[in-house]
């Protein structure tokens, strides 16, 4: 099978390599060839790195760069049987890139986007053949990361989901199926982790590490959300956060935090840029669970552990009664996709739905906001 991948980028070249391992010829196009040969330098010592560790053989290795062949031009994608587009989060130059693809490719070649945010039915809106186009949103890193959201858009041709789910199995993959709403299942789900983290600080109830520290002693998450955002950078999370706000008609419950605005314009970024929530320049050690010692900080751990879960439950509950996607997807969903120890519908099983209804509730009346609005389904289930 050919698969062509438009952009070389880290997830460019993530997918690229996914797919050769499963034996496909791959054809890498970027405009810029830079990036493209400064990617397959990446994955060369990627793959030797796996040969180091015994993961792969050598052969495995080569037969995998192999199957990479870097393009020069988007014409080259002609033979491809899908094509993944993986470039920056902006509509309009997606579209661009779609449309010249259109006129490259046969009628049967299938086109997607890896878009994380933007809709998959406003992309396939603009092309001459909307029904062949799909969203195909890996994780990064997608080498490792198994989740990948399929998301048929309202033209997308019925049984098309159904053969990219087929194919992404046979990639060693955890396909969803997933509707075509802001944020999808993951990004529009996670949202709260990372708002209501920030409006506790904000508001000066808890600090960057004690949130964290709340939400991996109490919680059980490998990373605390400021830990997490760190890594992902601010700028990207703000950017996902403002879109999925948008796309809702400002809905609330999404608002972007001031504090996350002030630190991206502060270039203050997390990792990339050597700080954000915490300082990266000495090599800080990664921080690691720890109980609460005293009443206070016990009392206060509980507190910022109930106010984050019950949000991030309220959220999966109100995905299930829109049909986002079925109860097991949006359970894989968010423990493939963003590795949280639990399913959310599970876990608000385990904690008692009632108990989230009056947490939610008392945040209600504390606040008088939407944003703490309940799932009509929760009382229900």
């Amino acid at each position: 099978m050919f698969i062509g991948i438009i952009g070389s980028g880290t997830m460019g070249i993530g997918i690229a390599q996914v797919a050769a391992t499963s034996g496909c010829e791959v054809f890498l196009y970027d405009a810029n060839s830079a990036q493209t040969e400064k990617s397959l330098l990446n994955l060369k010592q990627t793959l030797q790195k796996l040969v180091s560790k015994q993961k792969i053989s050598v052969e495995k290795s080569e037969e995998i760069f192999n199957r990479i062949k870097a393009c020069s031009n988007l014409s080259d994608l002609k033979d491809c049987d899908l094509v993944i587009e993986a470039i920056i989060e902006n509509k309009e130059i997606k579209t661009k890139v779609f449309q010249d693809l259109e006129g490259i490719v046969s009628e049967k070649c299938i086109i997607s986007s890896n878009t994380s945010s933007i809709s998959i039915t406003s992309l396939q809106a603009e092309l001459k053949k909307p029904e062949r186009f799909i969203g195909i949103h890996f994780f990064n890193p997608a080498p490792i990361m198994p989740l990948v959201e399929v998301i048929p858009g309202l033209l997308t041709k019925e049984k098309l989901a159904q053969e990219i789910y087929s194919l992404m199995e046979t990639w060693g993959k955890i396909p969803v199926i997933a509707k075509d709403v802001p944020g999808f299942i993951v990004n529009r789900i996670a949202r709260p982790f990372y708002g209501e983290a920030l409006r506790l600080v904000e508001e000066n109830i808890a600090t960057p590490e004690q949130v964290d520290d709340a939400m991996r002693s109490l919680g059980n998450f490998k990373m605390g959300p400021f830990e997490l955002m760190d890594l992902i950078g601010i700028d990207i999370n703000f950017s996902v956060t403002k879109t999925v706000y948008q796309d809702y008609f400002y809905d609330p419950k999404y608002k972007p935090s001031l504090l996350q605005q002030r630190m991206s314009e502060a270039k203050l970024l997390g990792r990339k840029t050597g700080k954000g929530f915490y300082d990266y320049s000495d090599q800080m050690k990664e921080p690691s669970a720890r109980s609460p010692e005293t009443v206070e900080d016990k009392n206060l751990y509980s507190k910022i552990f109930m106010r984050i879960i019950s949000m991030l439950i309220n959220e999966a509950v109100e995905a299930k009664r829109l049909g986002i996607a079925n109860d097991d997807g949006l359970e894989l969903a968010m423990q493939k996709g963003v590795n949280y120890p639990k399913g959310l519908l599970a876990w608000g099983k385990e904690i008692g739905f009632s108990k989230i209804s009056e947490t939610l509730q008392n945040l209600y009346e504390e606040y008088q906001e939407e944003r703490y609005r309940q799932s009509p389904l929760l009382k229900k289930i």
